[in-house]
């Protein structure tokens, strides 16, 4: 990967890309607009944990734009060159349900100009719209493949049904980037909506068979499953008062990618996993205790640890 000079002194540990945009909150109290996209949720989320990230994105030079930007800086997140290019910022307005669950219709366009890393971090992340929406999805592509053997590469495809072609293409598209991760980070709808009939530990079992080396399924008060290809564990989820569920996976995302950072030489041994997973639902459920995507901070985190 080629060196630029246009970043931060030190190298990021995490990039993240894929696309932010602004949530247009509709519930019976009136509408509030929030910064918002799963991968700018991320590292949103990231920088809260006092993770050095960078987020590679596409939103406008306008007004919500600046607000997008001005959110990521202040917890930290360094917007990546190249960022700011397109005309009009990306929307997705959100209807909350009586039981705080949220439904979308987005307006948004996804391109990326051709692009490389600046170097490697440590971890790449991407998922959701970046990875389906073309034209933007191929350049996604292009920097997992630069990305192989030099980085750990975290997949949440965040599935938005509405934004898709046929089952079968969305499928398809999915099935190509699985071998490019290390770790697939998925919600037990989407893995339902992907794989129709499957139970949850078989789709876990396929995406390990795909290349991934590490499946984690989140299941809401359920838990969540994670599966290497020689461990299948379930980590309870830590319960909570629901505000909304906005962001919550997001939330539960960068959380694992923290703990994957953090993990030491044990690997994936399955006392890393537990670790890894009830940080990560902690992390969850505090954000869904609370409106909008308003994950902790690290103070906040170690804090609901120690309880």
């Amino acid at each position: 990967m080629s060196a630029s000079p246009h970043l931060t002194p030190e190298p990021l540990a995490v990039v993240v890309v894929g696309e932010a945009l602004i949530d247009i909150v509709k519930s019976p109290e009136g509408d509030i607009e929030y910064p918002g996209g799963s991968p700018a949720n991320v590292a949103y989320g990231l920088g809260r944990l006092d993770v050095k990230a960078g987020l590679l994105t596409a939103i406008g030079r306008d007004e919500r734009g600046a607000a997008i930007a001005s959110h990521l800086e202040g917890a930290g997140v360094v917007l990546l060159p190249g960022s700011k290019s397109l005309e009009k910022t990306a929307t997705a307005t959100a209807r909350i349900a009586a039981d705080g669950s949220a439904t979308y219709t987005f307006e948004i366009d996804w391109a990326l100009p051709p692009v490389a890393l600046p170097y490697a971090p440590r971890i790449l992340h991407t998922g959701s719209i970046a990875t389906f929406l073309e034209p933007g999805a191929g350049v996604v592509r292009g920097l997992l493949e630069q990305a192989q053997g030099a980085s750990m590469v975290t997949y949440d495809p965040n599935i938005r049904p509405d934004l898709l072609g046929s089952h079968q293409e969305a499928l398809s598209l999915f099935e190509e980037m699985v071998p490019l991760t290390d770790v697939v980070r998925m919600s037990g709808s989407d893995a339902r909506w992907l794989y129709p009939g499957k139970d949850l530990e078989d789709t876990a079992r396929h995406l390990l068979a795909l290349g991934t080396g590490l499946a984690v399924i989140t299941q809401g008060a359920k838990g969540s499953l994670m599966a290497t290809k020689h461990i299948q564990l379930t980590v309870p989820a830590v319960p909570s008062a629901v505000a909304d569920t906005i962001g919550a996976g997001d939330s539960y995302t960068s959380a694992l990618i923290m703990g994957l950072l953090l993990r030491g030489s044990d690997g994936m041994a399955p006392t890393v996993l537990e670790r890894i997973g009830t940080i990560a639902s902690m992390a969850s459920s505090i954000t869904v205790g609370r409106p909008g995507a308003n994950p902790p901070t690290h103070r906040e985190l170690l804090a609901g640890m120690a309880r």
